[in-house]
């Protein structure tokens, strides 16, 4: 009986899967007054209610080496699912722990994937893996075959705030306050480095979403999962979900809501889609 296990940050919004053994390393949410830990017992709805009235700095980390390990735990192969490293240090603190892992335990295998995504997208990328472990495929074949389907996912999303990424320095708090006032909302989509990259700056809701419902076409999706979180916003989300099964009745969608990481990154209102682009 093999001994695998599936590991990703808590960017995936997931704390547990069904049927092969799972981990999360969490995130961190850092203010000047309060940490918040992207952990099971983390109050994300109390989370994100206390950001809507601060107004300092704020800045995520990732986890460490010795966190990455911990979810390790002591499987003899492990496959590790992180945000994008273009917006994190997961991806390099993984692999540092997969170099030291493999040191200490000669004979045993690691593999870091980076998502290039973060949120729904990741869980598209685990529900393959348990696919390919289920199905008893080889290690190397297994960490081949989620390169290629990772080609084949995309996300993306819709922002009804830029507030936090204005604290968190990544945006100018000029452009944050913009959107806001004027009720645009930003849809923009994960880029082939991984970077969030802007696409389209409709205003209001309904045309928000139909925005998204053409990309989604236009990306190829047919008959492939969707996924989609929302931070405090499952009217939306529902909504969305009638639109892609009318328009395309032959996909399978899926709801669920943001856990701390992609709140704080989406914040109040805003939906991340994960998808297959078939």
């Amino acid at each position: 009986m093999r001994n695998v296990k599936i590991v990703a940050d808590s960017s995936a919004d997931v704390l547990e899967r069904q049927g092969v053994p799972f981990a999360v390393a969490p995130l961190k949410i850092i203010t000047n007054e309060k940490e918040f830990v992207d952990d099971a017992a983390l109050d994300v709805h109390g989370m994100v209610s206390w950001f809507d009235s601060y107004k300092g700095k704020s800045k995520t980390s990732c986890p460490n080496s010795g966190e990455w390990l911990e979810a390790f735990g002591d499987a003899d192969e492990i496959f590790c699912v992180t945000i994008t490293s273009g917006l994190s240090g997961s991806y390099n603190s993984a692999c540092v722990a997969k170099q030291m892992y493999e040191e200490q335990h000669p004979g045993k295998r690691v593999y870091v994937v980076d998502s290039l995504s973060a949120g729904p997208e990741l869980v598209l990328i685990l529900e393959q893996l348990e696919a390919y472990i289920r199905q008893d495929l080889p290690f190397e074949e297994i960490c081949q075959k989620i390169e290629e389907y990772k080609n084949s996912t995309s996300l993306v999303f819709m922002l009804a705030s830029l507030k936090n990424f204005a604290a968190n320095g990544r945006i100018s708090p000029a452009v944050a306050k913009i959107t806001g006032v004027l009720g645009i909302r930003i849809v923009g989509k994960a880029s082939d480095v991984g970077t969030l990259e802007p696409i389209h700056k409709p205003r209001g809701e309904a045309k928000a979403l139909k925005t998204i419902l053409n990309h989604l076409k236009e990306c190829g999706l047919c008959k492939g999962k969707v996924w989609i979180s929302h931070c405090e916003n499952p009217a939306a989300a529902e909504m969305l979900s009638e639109m892609i099964c009318q328009e395309m009745p032959q996909t399978t969608v899926q709801i669920h809501s943001c856990r701390g990481l992609c709140s704080y990154y989406a914040e109040k209102h805003g939906l991340l889609v994960g998808f297959e682009k078939f």
